[in-house]
């Protein structure tokens, strides 16, 4: 053996040593975690629902956890307490998000919800906050929500009256794209209508693309390599995606000069308006306008789509839970009207089970964030640049926050320590929109769709399976959100007199 072998040898040896020394040593300042593997880190323990992967992990290292995803230094927070030391005490420290490869193809890097905490996020969202999805403009769009929602309970009693199953989890989809579509664009997603087809096809590998995780990203000398396609997959996603905005864009612009000094009427008008102006505060382009775009039809039609879908899922799998419901309707709307919007303060038991809905199957099983200075948190040293994972599904299963908290029991909001609990962000037990700055900026939308879509729904017609028995599967498929795994092929018999909704 030469002298060179030797200096190898001992290199290797001394590296393994000082490895080794470093994992069972291990730095008293950091949070707990599993033993990590040189490289992958602890990519090995993961599995595709990574909610449902560190889950079990904090069940064994404690509710505040250390990961490695390849090269990332991760934290897990998986209780109420720590939720609120992260997401509020230290608000501004983890006001970031991580990109990905995937989202910077696919949103031209230009998306407002992955955009770093700075000007551009700050003036969008106070042009959601107070324009685009405040309280006035939400009125003023209440005709549109209110139209689709009959329209889809019309196709439902035609269901009814046939005795035939249909796929809940399309029409759903179709339903909210079509409130969106209408507030957006000016225009509704016909059935028929191939275009729209893609473009629901679109939003929904996006939202299935964005909660992949790419070697690229989180091993270092994989990034200049695109071994699990998602490079390739993003970039047609992107070019299919842009092919349908650029026409709807283009269209509206031509509508837009051939009727000068119109009024604005939906989202795009606004956003033309602000860039034909070059007033705003801050550089809007084109691709600035199809990412809002996209932004606004990901958070607003799949996850709308996928709370409406569990909530009649364990409805179904609850019958006594949907009996009082449909009580609770019946007694404050009655038999000669359908349920509106406005009708929503009165129905407590209501706003109950969608509560419930959220703790079991939050739209959005983890918020994560990412440090932007170093801080403390619960003791522990917490760098700059760690990627925080706060467990949201997690704490609606921690039984130490619910009691029975696998159950589907909408009653629970109405005992004593849980009767002033909400869903817009300022209890930690149950944050489905997030909270603070970086909460969901179209909440009051998604509050309001959901009340009228589940409401409706069971106060017209009773729900089972095709087979006419249950229960119904709760699987939950991966992905950013977390839907059901398979779709709800249901048949509904009508409970009230079909005049009263053609």
């Amino acid at each position: 053996m030469d002298l060179v072998e030797v200096t190898l040898y001992a290199a290797l040896f001394l590296l393994s040593a000082a490895f080794l020394l470093l994992i069972f040593a291990g730095d008293r300042s950091s949070p707990p975690g599993p033993f990590p593997l040189p490289i992958i880190g602890h990519l090995h323990l993961l599995g595709p629902k990574l909610h449902q992967s560190f889950h079990g992990l904090s069940q064994r290292h404690g509710p505040l956890m250390q990961i490695r995803l390849g090269s990332i230094n991760c934290v897990v927070a998986s209780t109420p307490e720590l939720a609120k030391e992260f997401l509020k005490t230290n608000e501004l420290v983890f006001s970031s998000r991580k990109h990905s490869t995937a989202i910077d193809i696919v949103t031209y890097n230009s998306s407002f919800a992955f955009s770093p905490y700075g000007p551009y996020w700050k003036y969008i969202k106070k042009l959601c906050t107070y324009e685009l999805l405040g309280a006035r403009n939400l009125h003023h769009f209440q005709p549109i929500r209110t139209f689709e929602v009959h329209t889809f309970l019309r196709l439902l009693m035609e269901k009814s009256e046939s005795g035939e199953s249909f796929n809940v989890t399309e029409e759903l989809i179709k339903l909210t794209s079509n409130v969106m579509s209408n507030m957006m664009l000016g225009t509704r997603c016909s059935a028929t209508d191939g275009e729209a087809e893609a473009a629901r096809t679109v939003i929904r590998e996006v939202t299935e693309i964005f909660g992949e995780f790419d070697a690229a990203d989180i091993i270092w000398f994989c990034k200049n390599f695109d071994l699990q396609g998602i490079r390739k997959r993003s970039e047609d996603i992107q070019r299919r995606y842009d092919a349908l905005l650029e026409k709807i864009i283009t269209d509206r612009e031509k509508l837009r000069r051939s009727h000068r000094g119109g009024e604005a009427k939906d989202f795009l008008d606004i956003f033309l308006d602000i860039m034909d102006s070059g007033n705003s505060e801050v550089k809007f382009s084109r691709e600035h306008l199809k990412a809002l775009i996209l932004d606004f039809f990901t958070a607003g039609t799949d996850t709308t789509a996928i709370s409406t879908e569990w909530a009649i899922a364990e409805l179904m799998n609850n019958p006594k839970v949907l009996k009082k419901a449909q009580e609770e309707i019946q007694k404050v709307v009655g038999s000669c009207r359908l349920m509106d919007e406005s009708d929503a303060p009165n129905l407590p038991y209501l706003e109950a089970i969608i509560k419930e809905t959220f703790r079991l199957h939050p739209p959005i099983p983890m918020l994560a964030r990412k440090s932007v200075s170093d801080c403390v948190i619960d003791g522990y040293n917490i760098p700059a640049s760690t990627l925080l994972f706060v467990n949201i599904w997690s704490i609606g299963r921690n039984p130490e926050c619910w009691d029975s908290p696998f159950s589907f029991r909408p009653e629970r909001f109405f005992e004593k320590d849980n009767a002033s609990i909400d869903i817009k962000g300022q209890h930690f037990q149950l944050l489905p929109f997030g909270t603070g700055r970086r909460g969901c900026p179209g909440m009051l939308l998604a509050i309001q769709e959901l009340l009228l879509i589940i409401g409706t729904m069971i106060q017209c017609f009773d729900w089972e399976l095709p087979e006419g028995s249950g229960p119904v599967d709760m699987t939950e498929r991966a992905g950013l959100t977390a839907p059901r795994a398979e779709d709800l092929i249901c048949r509904v018999s009508c409970r009230v007199d079909p005049k009263i909704v053609f």
